[in-house]
Formats: structure tokens, C-alpha cells, sequence
């Protein structure tokens, strides 16, 4: 067991990762990796987590690849350490987990880190928080799936410059791209979250979230009349199941909903 990752559940259902590395600023490395992903699946498969929360202890999130592992993937001219630093999953895997992941950006937020955050649902980001891509400075490439997320989130034009200058942005020019949703004062950026958490956990069927995560994801390169047609099939199969009538009725009497556990299958 490692402490690279630790895990809290929270009531109403709220499971947050805190990447702990802070001595580094939460560097990414292969240990790291691994736990992470490892808690993703532990979050998906457990009933009584109802939305994740990823954040980093100390001053950043996730300042990029560690340095000692990039020096080591140098050393030995071959892409095995870049597998091994990926965690064993592929790095979209976040977009998998069928359950919303947000993350808390606290702070420095670069490389693989900002990798990490594109591929959660939404995006809350501390006031000031630095972001980069990074690569082009370090003689690589749009890594573990950026060139397809980044572009889908602020645009190609976009897109581009942050990757050519892997220069620095800070939050507030993140919030004006549509990279995050929302900055927030620093002291106030778990709170802010939690809420937002505790807001799904409690008020929306996880089924339904689940089924909706995998659409928009999965719609991205679809085109709309095939998009449709799916989604009046998955509208059909949603009047059948047990949370529909419980959301109209939790309505209609004024009350909090009684959802089911997240159906998988659906």
C-alpha cells in the first residue's frame, strides 16, 4: 500500500484523491500512477461512491512528469519507462469511470498533471493556479491523449499555441477558454467543490449520470443523426427503470430523491 494517492469518503458519497507528493508538487511517477488508477476503479466498483473529487496536497495538483523518471526514460533511450510512468491504464481512463470525476485544481498544474485534469468530467481551479502544457519544452510531443482533448475543449487555434510555447496561463485565461468551469478563491476551492459534489451525490441518479458521461464522451466524433438514434433508444430504456419514477415523484413531493446505485449495465 502506498501513501503516493490517499483516499477519503465523505458524505453524501463523495471520494476524494489527493495526489501526495507534495515535497515534488505531486510529480507524477509510476507508483503514483498506479495508485491512482487503482482508486478509480475502487471508486467505480463501490456503491456508496456516488462522485469523485481528485485534488494535490501542498501548493500544486500535479506539476508534470517527475523529473528523476524523465531523466530515466533518457537514460535508456526506450519508450518502457514511458509505459511504466502511464500507471498500466491508458490515461483516458478517468473518461471510463462511470461515475462524475472533477477535479479541485489547487495549484501548479503541468504536463501529464494537466492531462490528468482535462480527462476529469469538470474542472474547479484555485485563483492564480498555473497551468502549461510543457512538452515542447522538454523535446516531446502531445502526450497520453492531449492533442485530442485540449483541441475539443478550447479550440484548435487554441489548442495549438499552448502546446507550440508550452508557455504559462493561469486559471482565470484557463476559465476564459473553457478549460475550467470555475475559479475560485484558493481558501475556498475544496469547499466550493464539495458543494458541488454533494449537490450531485444527492440530487441526480446515478445511473443517469452515468449514462450521460458515457454519451458525451463517446458522441465527440459522432456525427448527430447517429447520436440521436442512440439516444432516443438509452431515453426508452431510462422510462423503464425505477429512478424515473422515483425522480418524478421525489419532485412532486417536494423531498429529496432516493436513487438507485449506479446501473452499469444501463
Amino acid at each position: 500500500m502506498t501513501d503516493d494517492v490517499l483516499y477519503e469518503l465523505r458524505e453524501p458519497g463523495i471520494a476524494v484523491l489527493t495526489l501526495n507528493r507534495p515535497e515534488r508538487l505531486n510529480a507524477w511517477n509510476g507508483g503514483l500512477a498506479t495508485r491512482y488508477f487503482e482508486l478509480l476503479d475502487q471508486c467505480a466498483a463501490d456503491d456508496a461512491v456516488k462522485v469523485i473529487v481528485v485534488t494535490g496536497a501542498g501548493r500544486g495538483f500535479c506539476a508534470g512528469a517527475d523529473m528523476d523518471t524523465l531523466q530515466g526514460i533518457g537514460a535508456s533511450s526506450g519508450a518502457g519507462g514511458a509505459d511504466a510512468a502511464a500507471g498500466g491504464r491508458p490515461q483516458y481512463h478517468t473518461t471510463l469511470i462511470p461515475k462524475p470525476v472533477i477535479a479541485a485544481v489547487n495549484g501548479a498544474c503541468a504536463g501529464i498533471g494537466m492531462v490528468q485534469a482535462l480527462m476529469c468530467d469538470v474542472r474547479f481551479a484555485a485563483a492564480g493556479a498555473k497551468f502549461t502544457t510543457a512538452f515542447s519544452r522538454r523535446g516531446l510531443i502531445a502526450e497520453y491523449g492531449m492533442s485530442w482533448v485540449l483541441p475539443r475543449l478550447v479550440g484548435n487555434a487554441r489548442a495549438l499555441d499552448l502546446l507550440f510555447s508550452g508557455r504559462v496561463f493561469l486559471a482565470e485565461e484557463a476559465a476564459q477558454m473553457g478549460l475550467v468551469n470555475e475559479v475560485v478563491a484558493p481558501d475556498q476551492l475544496m469547499d466550493r467543490t464539495l458543494d458541488y459534489a454533494a449537490e450531485l451525490a444527492t440530487a441526480a441518479s446515478p445511473t443517469s449520470m452515468a449514462v450521460m458521461k458515457r454519451q458525451v464522451w463517446g458522441d465527440w466524433d459522432r456525427g448527430l443523426i447517429p447520436a440521436t438514434d442512440d439516444a432516443i433508444e438509452l431515453m426508452k430504456a431510462s422510462l423503464r427503470r425505477p429512478d424515473f419514477k422515483e425522480g418524478v415523484a421525489s419532485f412532486l413531493e417536494k423531498r429529496v430523491p432516493a436513487f438507485q446505485p449506479v446501473d452499469t449495465s444501463a
